[in-house]
């Protein structure tokens, strides 16, 4: 169930049922010279609208921006800061516990680790707030990771590499430009950089040659699937 394409009424009636919405986090980032800077939010979506013809499911309009630290000074990444990431969840959470809503996914397409600890924060704190509330925080790029052993050829493929353009080539082929050489950033050990680009020329962390649309629809799938069973898990009653 897309909700920005549903009725007040429509929404009433199925909250009868239905106590479950997903919300797609994505960014506005680079992803190397070849994929469009929405990668992030085009694939949680998409995954998202999928697993939503499969089990009633809410899906939530995505989150278009995210906290982006290492693709900052790369052409078109515009960055949000993690408070304001933690407040968008936390508000948006509880709206939606106020509509009867009481199990939620936050389902990340951008994968970046403080961009991701605020969303888990958010979470943590929402747990204490609101009692009878369950939430998950998952990345799309964990979920791809984990079921696509031996499906991903590219040891360490992790930002616009092997998995992002076959998921693109897939769902979005219009919107790849070509392809991009392997690369993989070089950034000092512990040391915090001004010019990121300096260490990350092209933006890409992977090797996006070995990309094919039909690895992105088997990716894809493999990661509706995972989402379907988070949301079943989630709504079988009590858990640790």
């Amino acid at each position: 169930m897309i909700l920005a394409d549903m009725t007040m009424t429509q929404v009433e009636e199925a909250l009868a049922t239905c106590k479950s919405v997903l919300i797609p986090f994505g960014a506005l980032e680079e992803h190397g010279p070849h994929l469009p800077l929405s990668t992030d939010t085009l694939q949680a979506f998409a995954v998202g609208s999928k697993a939503s013809q499969l089990i009633p499911l809410f899906v939530a309009p995505p989150v278009h921006y995210g906290n982006c630290r290492s693709t900052s000074c790369h052409p078109g990444t515009v960055s949000i800061s993690t408070a304001t990431l933690k407040g968008l969840l936390k508000d948006i959470v509880r709206s939606f516990y106020r509509q009867g809503v009481r199990n939620v996914i936050a389902l990340t397409g951008h994968a970046g680790g403080a961009h991701r600890m605020a969303l888990q924060d958010a979470g943590e704190e929402l747990l204490d707030e609101l009692p009878e509330l369950k939430i998950a925080v998952v990345t799309e790029y964990e979920l791809a990771k984990e079921e696509g052993r031996g499906l991903v050829e590219t040891v360490g493929d992790a930002h616009a590499g092997e998995i992002e353009t076959s998921r693109i080539l897939h769902s979005h082929p219009h919107l790849v430009r070509g392809s991009a050489p392997e690369e993989y950033p070089a950034f000092p050990t512990g040391v915090l950089v001004r010019d990121k680009r300096r260490y990350w020329p092209g933006g890409v962390w992977g090797d996006p040659s070995k990309a094919s649309a039909d690895k992105g629809r088997r990716l894809e799938e493999l990661v509706v699937r995972k989402i379907v069973e988070l949301v079943k898990f989630m709504e079988q009653g009590s858990y640790a």
